[in-house]
């Protein structure tokens, strides 16, 4: 086993079996305010991909233009756009 604690956590979430094993191992790992946070910058990324204004993404989620610039920022740098149309397709 890894002892780097991220690769650890990147092992512990390949391990689930579902959604539901995910979804008790992130309510174990984080509080409701952190799961919240992650929750809307994925909704960040997939606004994104969808052509909505950072200023529409903002008045819709309720948070500060830069929160979604942050976002924007790290959709050009990881280029997530396939794992969201993945995610899309199955949902």
């Amino acid at each position: 086993m890894s002892t780097d604690p991220y690769r650890s956590l990147l092992n512990h979430l390949a391990s689930c079996h579902d959604s539901a094993d995910i979804e008790m191992l992130l309510n174990a790992l984080l509080t409701d305010k952190e799961q919240f946070e992650i929750a809307n910058r994925i909704r960040i990324f997939d606004l994104l991909e969808r052509g909505v204004t950072q200023r529409e993404i903002s008045e819709q989620l309720g948070v500060g233009v830069a929160t979604v610039s942050r976002g924007a920022k790290a959709t050009q740098i990881h280029d997530v756009s396939a794992l969201l149309t993945t995610h899309r397709q199955d949902a």
